[in-house]
């Protein structure tokens, strides 16, 4: 059986991974890396739930502990509105180092699951650090999956985040209703 070391931003999109991996005869070894959420409490939040669920299903997690708060901002706060592209490129390279330093043969990541992000992008930067870091890169498009895996999260009462994971896309998740608020305060948005 080959282990593969799949990158997870949560427990939720993870149900849209293992399952398939596991069908295929495929171990996958969970891997949380992700230094882009914020608040604290959203990112031990994610943590957590993955954390509690995997030992439920035998499943192995490695854990690279990063709060990466001003980091990621010092990063993004040029150009915001393209925080994505780091966000993707620094948590897949980060796998692919990893998978490179702990002999795991192959990796792939649950954001390939997401029908939010930007999955050409996810590709293009997984193809490009595992040439670099000298390990395969293992696409799936888990996107199919997606409907049933949350479907089966809420069934289990996983903690089901609202927003993609960084502090800006918690903004765009309440910006309809801070656009509102401030009409009613007679601000122009």
């Amino acid at each position: 059986m080959k282990t593969v070391l799949l990158h997870c931003c949560c427990a939720p999109c993870s149900l849209s991974c293992i399952g398939p991996l596991r069908a295929e005869g495929m171990e996958p070894a969970a891997f949380w890396y992700n230094p882009n959420i914020h608040p604290w409490k959203e990112y031990q939040a994610r943590r957590d739930c993955l954390l509690e669920y995997a030992p439920t299903i035998g499943m192995e997690v490695r854990v690279r502990e990063d709060y990466g708060l001003r980091d990621f901002v010092r990063h993004v706060a040029g150009d915001i509105d393209q925080r994505c592209a780091y966000c993707y490129e620094h948590r897949i390279e980060g796998t692919a180092k990893y998978a490179a330093e702990h002999g795991f043969p192959a990796f792939t990541s649950t954001l390939l699951a997401s029908l939010y992000q930007d999955h050409e992008g996810i590709v293009r930067a997984a193809e490009r650090y595992a040439a670099q870091y000298g390990v395969e890169f293992l696409y799936r498009d888990f996107r199919p999956n997606f409907r049933e895996g949350n479907r089966q999260a809420r069934e289990l009462g996983f903690y089901m985040q609202k927003y993609c994971g960084c502090v800006f896309s918690e903004q765009d998740r309440y910006q309809k209703q801070i656009d509102r608020d401030r009409a009613a305060f007679g601000e122009a948005p």
